[in-house]
């Protein structure tokens, strides 16, 4: 069997142009049903300029590990590992060290603008605001750079906008003013979690180009964290795909997106709709829902809902291994089967037309139980049957 890659391989063997290196993270939330795994064993490189997307399903530990890189998670919290910023080490660092770092040298674009802008002030005052924390300027000079941020993210009228209140402006709007904020001390790292949820496809468009603004303003590196998988593919060098917790691949956007070695890649990428590939009929779904990360079972956690499973996936959690290239690394014991294989000869296709569907095949409520259960029951019989819908909208 091939053996696991090693982590340094992440940046071509260098180490002396990492600006953030995030080595064997571990996160853990003791509960009273158990202990969360949250965060396993997570390991990256990154370098400066480079963008480098994080996707996976919700619950896949993509958001949590970017707030123990940045120090906000609760003290019940139990974290492991190194998180190394320009070589320095940030994990067990106390608030006051975390607070010089935060907005300056390290920053964060948040998911929902309207909870991380405070509604009191304008969006002037807080730009401005956090421009001052970190530089000795006049609030005169503070709001002249405002007006600045707000120009360079595509808000029409900043010279108006900038004593607008965050109530006053649209979501698309909103999401721009915190990118200005994130950019707004050039700091060397920006981490942006799921910058265009709920926002229409016009405006993530806005929102991207403010992110690749930014991006070019300040020249940091920068970690976009999504479920859309078209959004990586067009703003990111490198992709990693997590799992329960874990970075099952890593890899160039090439590599995960047309030779992926990890069955829980292929099966994400033949989940949805793709331009490139004008040849594919039909939509290939994962039976299954990801596991609860509360007391996890040995093995690999992809294993219930993996076609390829056999004994030793049950036993043995793999480790990453080296691929068709140094630089492409995939968790899978058999990912040498997955070469020239799609998503549609590994898991199926659905058997159902889109066009036939009622909204009785998508809502079990208006339906009852038991179609659910029949639906459920199919699962383990084939990998060619009918996917569960009603799961697959609740998730």
């Amino acid at each position: 069997m091939t053996q696991s890659t090693p982590i340094s391989l992440d940046n071509g063997g260098k180490s002396s142009d990492v600006v953030l290196d995030v080595d064997n993270l571990t996160v853990e939330f003791p509960t009273d049903d158990g202990v969360v795994q949250a965060v396993r064993g997570v390991s990256y490189q990154l370098r400066p300029g480079e963008s480098m997307g994080i996707v996976g399903e919700s619950g896949s530990g993509k958001s949590v590990t970017s707030m123990a890189i940045m120090g906000l998670l609760p003290r019940t919290a139990r974290i492991k590992g190194s998180v190394k910023l320009h070589g320095q080490e940030l994990v067990g660092r106390s608030e006051r060290a975390y607070t010089e770092l935060r907005g300056n040298k390290i920053a964060m674009i948040f998911q929902d603008p309207l909870t991380s802008l405070n509604p009191v002030y304008t969006v002037g005052v807080q730009i401005g605001e956090a421009i001052q924390a970190h530089n000795d300027i006049s609030k005169k000079a503070a709001r002249d750079r405002s007006i600045e941020l707000l120009k360079m993210v595509g808000i029409p009228y900043p010279e108006q906008r900038v004593d607008n209140y965050p109530h006053e402006m649209s979501g698309g709007m909103r999401q721009r003013v915190v990118i200005a904020i994130a950019m707004a001390n050039k700091p060397d790292v920006i981490i942006a979690d799921e910058p265009t949820t709920a926002l229409d496809v016009t405006v993530q468009a806005q929102v991207l180009e403010a992110l690749e603004a930014a991006r070019e303003e300040t020249g940091a590196a920068m970690v976009l964290i999504t479920h859309d998988l078209g959004i990586i593919a067009g703003h990111a060098d490198r992709v990693c795909v997590m799992y329960a917790g874990k970075l099952v691949e890593k890899g160039t956007i090439d590599d995960v997106f047309y030779q992926p070695r990890m069955p829980y890649s292929l099966g994400l990428l033949g989940s949805l709709p793709r331009l490139d590939e004008t040849g594919r009929e039909r939509l290939t779904p994962i039976v299954g829902s990801p596991p609860s990360l509360l007391n996890l079972p040995p093995g690999c956690p992809f294993t219930p809902r993996c076609p390829l499973a056999q004994d030793i996936c049950e036993r043995e959690e793999p480790d990453l291994f080296v691929t068709d290239s140094a630089a492409h690394v995939a968790a899978c014991h058999f990912h040498e089967r997955l070469v020239g294989i799609t998503s549609a000869d590994l898991f199926g296709t659905t058997s159902i037309d889109t066009e036939d569907l009622t909204v009785a095949d998508i809502d079990p409520d208006l339906i009852g139980p038991a179609a659910v259960v029949h639906e459920q029951d199919h699962a383990g019989d084939d990998t060619t049957g009918t996917p569960d819908l009603a799961k697959k909208e609740s998730s």
